[in-house]
């Protein structure tokens, strides 16, 4: 467009590997286009409270757009209203279920990717044995979406698994040392349990170090999102068989490209081509008007892992 645009990405938490590699998505644009400038914050840790706080300062501060990935759905919303009476333009990820927003885009359909998640796992623990599920809190609107939909496909395609009666619903807090710690204490807990499915990208990497610690490997599994780089040498020992994910970049490339077109005026429909990999047919979620959808995941294995550059 012809006009300049001052664009906010408002992170769960700034300084992590999975917002360092969001941030190349706003650098390309940045580089490309000599009227838009987008730039990120968030807090250094995962905390609602203080986002919310710096949703605040960006509302004072007058952006065009705010790009959220909300720590906390119920706490972030009321705040996206006042940007949104404020004039601000408000697209979120992972906030599928925020009202007070323009658009909400999803790399994929949150169904599909906890029944992809679900999949993995199944074929690690052979479609058999006791499991439960892990998020980085009760109140993460994806996360728990993506563990709904693993419960439900496991019910429907992997009859010889059960999920823990117990303690069905695990948090990690998205952070790899309350994963790990939770595992302990489940396995020491449940002596059937024979398998975690995380959602945090902490979640199953955490996991794997306790595996690795108690000497389960091949006994005890785990499947879930995970970076890369950060969990390679997991996954070519075989600790971890794979892991899930889709490309930070990409997404947050994605917000802003539809934050423009928002913007520009331009009519948001479907299928909707924001130009980033994944995100160029994007249909709305059934019964929707704002949660975009897109094909973004990939999966992450030994023999891919040295590959995909993050």
């Amino acid at each position: 467009g012809e006009e300049t645009y001052r664009i906010a990405n408002l992170v769960k938490q700034i300084g992590s590997a999975w917002y360092q590699r969001q941030q190349l998505g706003l650098d390309a644009i940045n580089e490309e286009y000599d009227n838009v400038e987008c730039f990120m914050v968030g807090p250094e840790t995962a905390d609602a409270a203080l986002q919310v706080q710096m949703m605040e300062d960006l509302i004072a501060q007058g952006v065009d757009a705010i790009c959220v990935v909300p720590v906390d759905m119920e706490s972030m919303d009321s705040t996206l209203k006042k940007a949104k009476d404020a004039g601000i333009v408000v697209i979120t990820h992972e906030g599928a279920d925020l009202e007070n927003v323009d658009y909400d885009i999803e790399a994929f359909s949150n169904e599909g990717y906890g029944a992809f998640i679900m999949q993995n796992l199944a074929e690690a623990m052979g479609e058999e044995g006791v499991y439960t599920t892990m998020v980085a809190s009760l109140t993460n609107g994806s996360h728990n979406e993506w563990a709904d939909a693993a419960v439900e496909y496991q019910k429907e395609h992997y009859p010889n698994m059960t999920l823990l009666e117990e303690n069905p619903r695990v948090e990690s807090d998205d952070n790899g040392d309350t994963a790990y710690n939770v595992a302990k204490e489940l396995i020491k807990t449940y002596p059937d349990l024979k398998g975690i499915m995380g959602t945090s990208s902490f979640d199953a990497p955490g996991v794997a170090r306790a595996i690795q610690e108690l000497g389960l490997v091949d006994k005890f599994f785990t499947s879930g999102t995970g970076m890369p780089a950060d969990n390679a040498e997991l996954l070519k020992s075989g600790v971890l068989k794979s892991l899930t994910l889709w490309d930070p970049a990409k997404s947050g490339e994605a917000m802003v490209n539809l934050a423009c077109k928002v913007l520009n005026g331009e009519e948001i429909a479907a299928p909707l081509n924001l130009n980033v990999d994944g995100y160029t047919e994007m249909n709305f979620r059934e019964g929707n008007e704002t949660v975009l959808e897109g094909q973004g995941w990939i999966t992450i294995d030994a023999e891919n892992v040295d590959g995909l550059g993050f």
